[in-house]
């Protein structure tokens, strides 16, 4: 399915999903200039890297990469841009990679929004339409999540989505940033707990 901004401009892309405010579409090459102003915001990147700032050349060679592969088991991206569904504004993206290339048993649920996205339910909606698309049509039998255990905002998308705290664990960070020393947490949800709340 292709899809039309507000101002008409024709994406002439595949639509990976659609919810009631947000479009998920595959990345681009085009998409580049949207990536570096997301990471580059130090507050979006507070929770991955401290805060420094992004650069072009890292967006060109490792992140826009690894934004666009495919994953044999699912026939698809694992990871999507976000867009307002009314404007074509991006927004961000959006992780439902599987944790294993050939198989789609297990996928880690994931967001990073810009700042202007905050607050307004778009994390929660996508990351709620991928579980469903997940467990309904990709053959997902897990969703888990991971993030900083200082990371309120984002603990609090993953309980809205469903998913349930699992555990406190703790990681060797590469550079150590401010919260880091709380450790990490992970959440998950299983389809049959999913279908059970339905």
């Amino acid at each position: 399915m292709a899809h039309s901004t507000a101002d008409g401009e024709d994406r002439g892309m595949d639509v990976f999903l659609e919810t009631e405010r947000l479009v998920l579409r595959p990345f681009t090459d085009a998409d580049a200039d949207h990536l570096f102003a997301l990471d580059d915001d130090p507050e979006v990147m507070r929770f991955i890297n401290g805060g420094r700032p992004a650069d072009h050349e890292t967006i060109r060679t490792r992140v826009l990469p690894r934004l666009l592969r495919d994953y044999p088991c699912f026939g698809t991206r694992g990871y999507w841009a976000g867009e307002e569904k009314a404007t074509g504004t991006f927004l961000g993206w959006f992780e439902f990679r599987p944790l294993d290339d050939h198989s789609p048993a297990v996928v880690e649920l994931g967001y990073r929004l810009n700042r202007a996205a905050w607050g307004r339910g778009y994390a929660t909606e996508g990351s709620r339409a991928l579980v469903g698309k997940g467990f309904t049509d990709l053959g997902v039998e897990r969703v888990v999540a991971n993030t900083m255990a200082v990371n309120t905002r984002s603990r609090r998308v993953m309980e809205k989505v469903g998913l349930s705290f699992l555990r406190n664990f703790t990681e060797d960070w590469p550079e150590a940033i401010e919260g880091s020393e709380h450790g990490e947490v992970e959440y998950g949800l299983t389809r049959a707990d999913w279908r059970q709340r339905r």
